[in-house]
């Protein structure tokens, strides 16, 4: 069931991503991933206008995991170096907002420091990243993905809970200023929330000379309010910005990637559309998740997790952390069920699973 060297799943698929969410808290509470009120849980509801009045707003009291059941950056490190024993090339550092954790350069640091890892990255959403951009990137750094799923500050503030619009955009520029590069900025679109931004972001993308990727709306919000009919698919958003801008499609970089590239513009600018719902890209996927508490997650979705901490704690050397991990890849599902009439949506909110 295992195979030296390498992740390896029953489907024959070969581990290369790894992505490390070192935190699950966040300072923003974006209505598609992880709603405070209820205004924001009911937005995708539908409103009975007929109501003579709407209930207040109130606080919803989110259940962070307390810091003692998290990893800590050592043992963080030492999955990154087991994972690129085996294969694994690329990681990525998400939460929750990975900012939020306290020693982030000191990590990226000994991360940096495995010669195996060949593409080190963090998501952010960019609010206090700039007094922060210059330590990590001389921590070994090499490139950020920023969420800006508007370019309106009052919707900014709806979506995300936060007026962080200055912030997002002044972060964008001072990671391309100072080579965090390729700059990926991220949109999730969601119908009749932020859907007819969408020319505007990809005018944004060209104007910045940014790789701007559209999501698609997936069903991980902590009120599990998902529909299908506020998915905006990633066809209908390339075919509104190509009526525009007339795109060009890009060969994938390599097969498992996640989205399909298109440039924009005379070479300055790139689109990405990633379409997890309605085009799934299951069949090529090489990554698998490691959570702030110490789970293995084998997909996105999946409702069963791996906790490694045993295997980090038991006084065990390597091995035994390399074993385990082989382990639980070969369990890798085939893909996700959404769509499918036994799908059954994730416990974890995207802040608690990692991007």
């Amino acid at each position: 069931m295992t195979y030296a060297g390498v992740l390896k799943d029953s489907y024959n698929r070969i581990i290369r991503d790894l992505r490390i969410s070192i935190t699950d808290r966040c300072n923003f509470h974006c209505v598609y991933c992880l709603p405070e009120t209820e205004e924001a849980a009911n937005f995708y509801r539908p409103i009975d206008k007929s109501a003579e009045s709407q209930p207040a707003a109130t606080k919803l009291k989110y259940p962070w995991k307390p810091r003692s059941q998290m990893l800590t950056l050592e043992e963080i490190a030492k999955v990154a170096k087991a994972s690129s024993s085996l294969g694994v090339t690329k990681i990525r550092l998400t939460g929750g907002e990975p900012l939020l954790r306290k020693g982030v350069d000191r990590l990226i640091s000994l991360i940096a420091d495995i010669d195996t890892v060949k593409d080190l990255s963090l998501t952010t959403n960019g609010y206090g990243f700039p007094s922060k951009a210059m330590h990590l990137k001389d921590a070994g750094l090499g490139r950020v993905t920023i969420s800006l799923d508007s370019l309106d500050r009052d919707n900014f503030t709806r979506i995300t809970g936060r007026d962080g619009l200055t912030d997002a955009v002044e972060s964008i520029r001072l990671a391309k200023a100072i080579g965090l590069t390729p700059v990926k900025v991220n949109a999730v679109i969601i119908r009749g929330l932020n859907d007819h931004e969408i020319e505007a972001l990809a005018k944004f993308a060209l104007k910045e000379e940014i790789i701007m990727r559209f999501i698609e709306f997936m069903p991980l919000g902590s009120r599990q309010t998902w529909q299908n009919d506020h998915v905006v698919s990633g066809a209908e958003i390339i075919d509104r910005i190509n009526a525009i801008f007339n795109v060009e499609q890009l060969p994938a970089n390599h097969p498992a990637e996640t989205s399909t590239r298109w440039l924009i513009g005379q070479g300055s600018g790139e689109i990405g559309i990633i379409a997890p719902v309605t085009q799934p890209f299951c069949g090529n996927c090489n990554r698998i998740r490691l959570t702030a508490d110490g789970k293995i997650r084998t997909c996105l979705f999946s409702l069963h997790e791996h906790d490694i901490k045993p295997a980090l704690r038991d006084g065990s050397g390597p091995d035994k952390l390399a074993a385990c991990l082989q382990q639980i890849a070969f369990k890798k599902e085939p893909g996700h069920r959404i769509g499918k009439t036994d799908f059954v949506q994730p416990a974890r909110t995207m802040s608690r699973i990692g991007g």
